[in-house]
């Protein structure tokens, strides 16, 4: 089962990663003064599809490539059953999407890492 998810490409410090994934579509975004990082006028969300058997590879470089200087930041990727999250710095989650428990996890540490709240909203992905 295909993973899919968003990187954004400003949140990179190698880009590399980005040609290890399928690239499924391209938006750029305003950023504002709420979204906490004054040194960008923009995001570049990269809408990614990873294939199952890649989904941890990937997310250890996604851990190992985030930027740390300005912020912490994280990328993520799903399926039906599982959510990866990687935070700068090298923190992985893998979450089960039946489970409202680790979803508050990831909650939790991103925003002691200092990431808005806005950004760590996951009940529409709990699956019920």
């Amino acid at each position: 089962m295909d993973y899919r998810g968003v990187i954004i490409e400003e949140s990179l410090r190698d880009k590399a990663v980005l040609g290890e994934v399928e690239i499924v579509g391209t938006e750029v975004e305003k950023v504002y003064e709420r979204d906490g990082t004054p040194w960008l006028t923009h995001w570049t969300l990269h809408t990614v599809k990873i294939a199952d058997d890649k989904a941890e590879e990937i997310i250890k470089k996604l851990a190992s490539d985030l930027e740390s200087e300005h912020t912490c930041w994280y990328a993520d990727f799903k399926n039906d059953e599982t959510h990866y999250f990687a935070f700068s710095g090298g923190k992985i989650f893998k979450v089960n999407r039946r489970e409202w428990s680790d979803y508050e996890a990831v909650k939790n540490f991103g925003i002691a890492q200092g990431i808005p709240a806005h950004q760590l909203n996951f009940e529409n992905d709990l699956v019920k």
